[in-house]
């Protein structure tokens, strides 16, 4: 015990905020965390010279080891002990009591004291909050980044799974993280949730892409039962060894975890599959996320536009704004039966609208001590499994301060798009027209947002012609082999285009795909430009107008991979794609 009855840092019943002293050397709150006489220097800009009379200093003192930490909100004074308390000379009392001293007379010159010291401003570096995103995900990134001096307690919280990929925790390029919530039973609490007998199942996937650069996120939400092939994937055992699960086709994706044995690299592949893009991580976690977080942050706001009242997820909510956090948190982000469609893309927008509030609770006020940030690091850690390339404290605090620039209101949240499955109404099928042209958008790094609004006056859009008039000849100059019949055979059977041609290779080999029509046939390549997902920069128009049977020519160039597959990635959402900004506060469930 310390001068002032506190347990050290060993101690099993220490609150850790008690671990927090001031040092007046620094102007810091530093956490001691080492028994006495296991004194180590305090890293600092100091010169060598300072940091060597530093080691001395501790050393004479003999007192625990310090560590630097970032800069919090001040805490109220501590004064000496009532009574005959004395603090023996030296050490941390002294310290502390000087400490109170200087604080003392600094509020004689000024004024008359307030019970709180004034909120020291906050460097990027010791800033506690780390960028954060995702289901579950998001925040734990925000979570492990913030307590990055008590990291080496937190690293039994976690738990890892070898998916037979290993990156590193820091990526020079765009980060791709896979974001899962099980539908598992397993876990104190959580008997009562998901499928009686379930293996745990993909039942809330976030696939989120944050730029190059940095600047921005994109997080795709993926409905769990969207019928999609799966892959075989390797699954490490118990006794080190792999089993292969093979693949499967046409199933519901929520199948890609659990079912068979798979593991988060089944899910992991799966995506990469779907979408072309290369993930780096996962994070997975159960239903005890969403009630543990919500209660370390002491609630989480959000709006009904209509009241919910859901047999299945027990929610009940007048219309308005709410705080929620523990089971009610955890039953708004599983309601879908009284809101929207009823189906799971409703309760998908509730997600996304409960995410965005806590990752600005999380921006705003949840590390605003140091006891709260304990709870919110101890919430995020225990409920997470990741890749064994993030598989601990310090390699997340590496993860999520590489992953902090992003700002709030540059994270946009999407649904992947579907349709509804004519071979069963219980399932969905991915709109590939919608979903090809994000997930090429993604792929090339572009910001998943609408283009600002120009003032000046804008075209009447052109009208699309009916396929049956759409007149073609197709050439290659540049694609894959066989490119010019692939093209017309996908017009004719899945464009109804049947007046398109294979007029061979082209007589010159392109760069970039063309596409050359008359005046009079602009409702014609608007049609395929479309279908083709051509950009502006492909299209030629001539100067006079064609003759009735005259068809537009289009030639395959280096840049074309497959029809349907878009040849230049969109830069603004495309059409018909679901999606909010997480800084937006003015969404409600309806």
């Amino acid at each position: 015990m310390d001068a002032q009855g506190r347990g050290r840092a060993g101690d099993n019943n220490v609150d850790p905020a008690d671990q927090w002293v001031f040092d007046p050397d620094t102007g810091n709150y530093e956490l001691r965390l080492d028994p006495a006489g296991q004194a180590a220097a305090r890293p600092s800009d100091r010169t060598a010279a300072g940091r060597r009379a530093a080691r001395k200093r501790d050393a004479d003192v003999g007192d625990t080891d310090t560590r630097p930490l970032p800069t919090q909100r001040g805490r109220r004074d501590e004064g000496t002990a009532d009574g005959d308390g004395e603090h023996p000379a030296g050490g941390r009392a002294a310290r502390r009591a000087a400490a109170n001293r200087t604080a003392t007379a600094t509020a004689a010159e000024a004024g008359p004291a307030s019970r709180r010291k004034r909120k020291p401003k906050k460097s990027g570096k010791k800033r506690a909050l780390h960028w954060t995103a995702g289901v579950v995900g998001f925040v734990l990134v925000a979570g492990c980044g913030a307590a990055y001096f008590i990291y080496q307690q937190l690293d039994g919280n976690i738990s890892k799974v070898d998916v037979g990929v290993e990156n590193d925790a820091v990526s020079d390029g765009p980060v791709n993280l896979l974001i899962i919530g099980t539908d598992s039973r397993s876990g104190k609490g959580n008997g009562g949730y998901g499928d009686a007998g379930s293996v745990g199942h993909a039942d809330t996937t976030i696939l989120m892409h944050i730029s190059k650069d940095r600047t921005n996120a994109t997080a795709m939400s993926i409905p769990r039962d969207m019928i999609t092939d799966i892959p075989s994937c390797p699954t490490k055992q118990k006794d080190g060894s792999t089993k292969n699960i093979p693949g499967q086709q046409g199933v519901r994706f929520n199948t890609s975890l659990g079912q068979e044995g798979r593991d988060p690299g089944c899910t992991w592949r799966t995506v990469e599959k779907m979408t072309g893009l290369k993930i780096n991580h996962f994070m997975m976690a159960d239903f005890n996320a969403v009630k543990e977080l919500s209660n370390a942050v002491d609630g989480v706001e959000v709006c009904a536009a209509k009241d919910i009242n859901d047999p299945k997820s027990h929610l009940k909510l007048k219309a308005g704004r709410h705080v929620v956090k523990g089971e009610q948190a955890l039953a708004f982000v599983r309601t879908r039966h009284t809101v929207g469609f009823g189906s799971d893309l409703s309760r998908i927008e509730l997600q996304q609208q409960f995410l965005s509030s806590l990752i600005r609770k999380l921006k705003s006020s949840a590390f605003s001590s140091p006891g709260k940030l304990y709870d919110v690091s101890q919430a995020a850690t225990k409920a997470l499994t990741v890749d064994t390339g993030i598989g601990t404290a310090g390699k997340l605090l590496d993860f999520g301060t590489d992953l902090k620039k992003v700002d709030i209101d540059k994270v946009t949240f999407a649904t992947v798009p579907v349709l509804d499955n004519p071979d069963d109404p219980a399932t969905v099928i991915l709109d590939k027209a919608k979903a090809d042209p994000l997930f090429a958008m993604v792929r090339a790094d572009h910001t998943l947002a609408k283009g600002k609004k120009g003032k000046g006056k804008k075209s009447a859009p052109v009208k699309k012609a009916p396929p049956e008039l759409v007149r073609v000849d197709v050439s290659n100059g540049g694609g894959p082999i066989g490119s010019a019949q692939e093209t017309v055979d996908w017009l004719q059977n899945n464009k109804a285009a049947k007046l398109s041609t294979n007029a061979g290779n082209a007589p010159a080999k392109l760069a970039a795909t063309r596409l050359e029509y008359a005046p009079n046939q602009a409702d014609q390549a608007a049609t395929l430009a479309d279908w083709m997902g051509l950009p502006k920069s492909a299209l030629k128009k001539s100067s006079q107008n064609a003759g009735d049977r005259q068809p537009m020519k289009l030639v395959l160039g280096k840049d074309f991979k497959a029809p349907g597959s878009p040849v230049e990635a969109p830069t603004e959402t495309p059409d018909g794609v679901q999606n909010v900004n997480a800084d937006d506060k003015n969404i409600c469930a309806k």
